[in-house]
């Protein structure tokens, strides 16, 4: 038996809110795309796109951001659901958004798909965007704020092996204040999740500092056993 419905269909798209850090610079950077393709061709955008009637909203997303920006197999999680009447002027679409935190290192952004270019901006300095991404962007940053003093998200940002140093940065860039560093160092190493690794900075013009990881086995064991992640 089929089923029809008196009630209008309303299209929906995804768009994903991408964060990176850039420790040279230190600061925060946002993953977008020039659109190709009009509404709002040659603005840049985040990347996103229609959801396909045979694919989830997960999905969708992870083939948008990889289409139109070469970046792909990241963590994805879902941020928040737009739906203002006239956010899109083609019809009326409801969007839903993703965020997502990666090294900027490890990944080579190759535009295609409907995206004339993919480039990393700082998040201090954003272009105009197209739609209602910068609400997007604003939304992703508040949550990313909250969420990395009760959660180890903030070392998908770092490559694998890192420094303290560079610890104390991500979490200073991110929150946007200065943090002791003797607390930092002694509250983050007391929780035992990090491996101290048998080697230095390699390259630098400063004093090499000992590399450490990140153990996430090690860190969802001990939440089991009542480890209550703060920063």
């Amino acid at each position: 038996m089929s089923y029809t419905y008196k009630y209008p269909h309303y299209s929906v798209t995804v768009d994903c809110v991408v964060f990176a850090l850039d420790m040279v610079e230190d600061e925060l950077r946002i993953l977008l795309i020039r659109r190709g393709e009009e509404p709002y061709k040659g603005m840049w955008a985040l990347p996103g796109g229609f959801v396909q009637p045979d694919e989830s909203l997960h999905c969708a997303a992870e083939r948008e951001l990889g289409e139109e920006t070469g970046v792909r197999n990241i963590f994805l999680e879902q941020l928040y659901t737009y739906g203002e009447p006239d956010r899109d002027p083609r019809e009326r679409v409801l969007s839903v958004a993703y965020y997502a935190l990666v090294d900027i290192n490890a990944y080579e952004l190759h535009a295609s798909s409907d995206a004339d270019d993919a480039a990393w901006f700082s998040l201090s300095d954003l272009p105009e965007l197209a739609f209602d991404h910068s609400e997007m962007i604003k939304c992703a940053n508040g949550r990313l704020q909250g969420k990395i003093e009760y959660q180890p998200i903030g070392f998908e940002l770092l490559p694998g092996k890192f420094t303290l140093r560079q610890l104390q940065k991500l979490y200073e860039i991110i929150l946007n204040k200065t943090l002791d560093k003797r607390n930092f160092r002694k509250k983050i190493l007391k929780m035992e999740i990090l491996d101290e690794l048998d080697e230095i900075e390699k390259d630098v013009t400063h004093r090499a500092a000992r590399l450490y990881s990140f153990n996430k086995t090690r860190y969802e064991e001990k939440v089991k056993s009542g480890l209550y992640f703060e920063i």
